[in-house]
C-alpha cells in the first residue's frame, strides 16, 4: 500500500509563495509519476504539475506555467511544489497523487491517479 501525506498549505497573500510537500511511504516509486492537482468546491479537480519520479521529466497546466515548480527528492521520496506568484485563483485544497501508470498526457486525468493524499488547504487573499 501507498500512504501520501501533504503539507504546507495555509494562507497567502497575492504574489506570495508558498511550498508544499508531499511524502511518501510505502511500495518503491521508480517507476511511478507523481503529480499535483487541486479542487475548489463545486469542481472537478484539475491537474497542476507532475515529475517522473525516475526521470525527472516535468509537466505543468497552463496556469501554473511560469510560476509553480515541480521538485523531488528521492533519499526523502518526497515531491514539492513550489508556488511563487500566488494568485487568489489559486485558492483551492491541494492534492497529491501517485500514478502507476507511464508518463504522458494520461496522468493528467485524476482517475489515471491510483493514489492519493488528504489534501492541504491553499487560501490566497487579494
Amino acid at each position: 500500500q501507498v500512504q501520501l501525506v501533504e503539507s504546507g498549505g495555509g494562507l497567502a497573500q497575492a504574489g506570495d509563495s508558498l511550498r508544499l510537500s508531499c511524502a511518501a511511504s510505502g511500495r518503491a516509486f521508480s517507476l511511478y509519476v507523481r503529480g499535483w492537482f487541486r479542487q475548489t468546491p463545486g469542481k472537478e479537480r484539475e491537474f497542476v504539475a507532475a515529475i517522473n519520479w525516475s526521470g525527472g521529466s516535468t509537466a505543468y497546466s497552463d496556469s501554473a506555467e511560469g510560476r509553480f515548480t515541480i521538485s523531488r527528492d528521492h533519499a526523502k521520496n518526497t515531491v514539492y511544489l513550489q508556488m511563487n506568484s500566488l494568485k487568489p485563483e489559486d485558492t483551492a485544497v491541494y492534492y497529491c497523487a501517485v500514478s502507476q501508470r507511464s508518463w504522458g498526457p494520461q496522468m493528467e486525468r485524476p482517475d489515471e491517479n491510483d493514489y492519493w493524499g488528504q489534501g492541504t488547504q491553499v487560501t490566497v487573499s487579494s
